[in-house]
């Protein structure tokens, strides 16, 4: 009974496909300044996000690994647009220097070493800038079964929420990259607080967890 059922939801959500990650980028725009100088999206996908943070940031560079992608995020983004997408790993190819107010990283930090990869933003974060992650994590407790099991009805209504013929349709997506999450939520907050004094974190619905961290102002 219960793989009927699961078999039932992945033929709905294969029917009813919305994007889980762009699900979170107005919630990332309310953690940000209204107005901030450069930018970076660390596995920056098709440039979904990166292009709503150009139209506060003076500058956005938005990085990945995939050429493919890349390709795609130039593609549908205007050539007069404020942003730059290149192709490198984000741990030895993502230029040196600031990025002076944010740094983003949607689903894709669970494809880095974590603690080599939160301790790269936050030496690019210059003094007041704001890290927000968005990432996966392997579900282990209670707690974590808890938020899966009240996601999945939530997951089926916005799928038909989001596929009603009265929306207009997305621009058809890149097929996610699957690699599941090896961190559970609790490795995960250990080794954040550990390296980003004052994170703040959470687990989230549609199996994600949110990390929020300020970089300290310097002393005058």
């Amino acid at each position: 009974m219960k793989q009927r059922v699961l078999q039932a939801i992945h033929r709905f959500n294969r029917a009813h496909p919305w994007e889980h990650n762009a699900h979170y980028h107005p919630w990332i725009m309310r953690r940000l300044p209204r107005q901030f100088g450069a930018a970076l999206d660390v596995g920056c996908g098709s440039g979904d996000l990166a292009r709503l943070l150009a139209t506060r940031a003076e500058v956005v560079d938005g990085f990945d690994a995939d050429p493919q992608i890349i390709a795609v995020a130039r593609e549908r983004t205007c050539p007069s647009a404020r942003v730059s997408f290149l192709v490198g790993d984000a741990l030895t190819d993502i230029p040196p220097g600031s990025y002076d107010d944010v740094i983003t990283c949607v689903a894709a930090v669970h494809h880095l070493p974590f603690t080599d990869a939160i301790d790269l933003f936050r030496r690019r974060l210059a003094p007041g800038g704001t890290l927000v992650i968005v990432g996966l994590y392997d579900e282990c407790t209670f707690g974590d079964y808890l938020f899966g099991a009240a996601s999945v009805p939530l997951n089926l209504a916005m799928g038909w929420l989001k596929n009603t013929p009265r929306r207009a349709p997305r621009p058809a997506s890149v097929a996610a990259r699957s690699r599941p999450a090896e961190m559970t939520f609790s490795e995960i907050a250990s080794d954040a607080r550990t390296a980003l004094p004052g994170v703040r974190l959470r687990r989230r619905l549609f199996w994600r967890y949110t990390l929020v961290w300020h970089q300290p102002l310097l002393d005058p």
